[in-house]
């Protein structure tokens, strides 16, 4: 659990790495970043799943906690709804950048993708957060 709040921690820092080489119109290492990001993140939550069901479930992690369950759980909701919307958001804006780059982006599809790498840059960082309130959840509180 402690490698995978690192990852999640660090999310933000590394797809705004990736927003920085489009910045400097590297454009082949931001899809590129961006790419293995996307599919290290997914590898990472699969080990995490892993990890829980592993670890005997949510309530086998809920036990040791001495904050509310019924706390706990409306944090935890709120980071898995955050979490899978940001998952669609970016990978749309993944599939949709592919499309694009072979018709004109950068060019005239650029804004559209700025913005959808805007929401994707909100939604990885409010997943980063709220991952770190259910970490500190479990495992400190």
């Amino acid at each position: 659990m402690d490698f995978v709040t690192l990852i999640v921690a660090l999310l933000p820092l590394l797809v705004g790495m990736a927003i920085y080489f489009a910045k400097r119109k590297d454009y082949n290492l931001h899809a590129l970043v961006q790419t293995l990001i996307f599919i290290v993140s997914i590898i990472v939550v699969g080990y995490f799943e892993y990890g829980v069901r592993l670890g005997g479930g949510y309530e086998a992690f809920v036990k040791n906690t001495n904050v509310s369950h019924n706390y706990l759980f409306v944090v935890l909701m709120i980071h898995i709804v955050i979490s899978v919307i940001t998952l669609g958001i970016w990978a749309s804006t993944l599939i949709r950048a592919r499309k694009d780059y072979e018709s004109g982006l950068p060019g005239p599809y650029s804004r559209s993708h700025i913005k959808a790498g805007f929401r994707t840059f909100i939604g990885i960082t409010l997943t980063s957060l709220t991952g770190i309130w259910v970490y500190l959840l479990l495992f400190v509180y």
